[in-house]
């Protein structure tokens, strides 16, 4: 039967959709294993740099410093395709959430990535130091701690595993304190032997960013809870 002007069977909306759909999930998965991806080399980096430091191993450093550019190519192309998602296929709802939160994350993960760079950047200038064992054994705790915080952001990423990410954003404050701890010692440090100056304030902004690595963690714990529920979660004390 002949249609009047300006119907269209349900029969023509569901094929045009179908494909527009079947295409959105498939660039979707394309995104998250690209953002998967993406999340490796930026543990690694962070790992090395961390060895790079407590190790004293310059080498290293060279090599986070060397990957640095492919990560951050990475974070525009894998932004780029996150607005071009948005412009082609304007998701909404449970949609709109991913590629949200896939923004947020890659962004974090490029953070995290700059990091590595700055503690990286640090070790070398510090090679050659004597500097005491026990500081650079508490860096290393600093350090695996917030790795520790990365791997299991990663492993919440990977698993849309909301639980995980409300332990992790949890634990987060433990990580904080023994930061603070350090920090304190290494301005102590500073006023007991003001000539290493220069070598105490580079340990102490290696601390800070050691910090800020669980900080992004945290953030992209909060990611996958948005996803998965919806929700905009904040650790307990912070405004939502």
């Amino acid at each position: 039967m002949a249609l009047r002007d300006g119907e269209v069977a349900a029969t023509e909306i569901e094929t045009a959709r179908t494909p527009a759909g079947r295409h959105f999930q498939r660039d979707m998965e394309t995104l998250w294993a690209d953002v998967l991806r993406q999340a490796t080399l930026v543990e690694e980096a962070l790992r090395t740099s961390v060895e790079s430091l407590c190790h004293v191993r310059p080498d290293l450093a060279a090599a986070v410093r060397g990957g640095e550019p492919a990560i951050n190519a990475n974070q525009v192309r894998i932004e780029r395709e996150c607005l071009k998602m948005l412009a082609l296929h304007q998701p909404v709802a449970t949609d709109l959430r991913r590629v949200a939160a896939l923004l947020r994350i890659n962004n974090e993960l490029e953070r995290m990535a700059d990091l590595a760079e700055h503690i990286a950047k640090r070790s070398q200038k510090l090679a050659g130091k004597v500097l005491p064992i026990g500081l650079l054994e508490r860096l290393e705790e600093l350090g695996n701690q917030a790795l520790a915080q990365v791997r299991d952001s990663l492993d919440a990423l990977a698993m849309s595993d909301a639980t995980l990410s409300r332990n992790l954003i949890e634990a987060d404050a433990a990580l904080d304190r023994r930061g603070r701890k350090l920090l304190k010692d290494l301005k102590l440090a500073i006023r007991e032997e003001p000539e290493r100056v220069t070598a105490w304030l580079r340990l102490i902004n290696t601390a800070r960013n050691l910090e800020r690595i669980g900080d992004h963690a945290t953030n992209i714990a909060e990611a996958v809870i948005y996803v998965s529920e919806g929700d905009i979660y904040r650790r307990a004390g912070l405004p939502t």
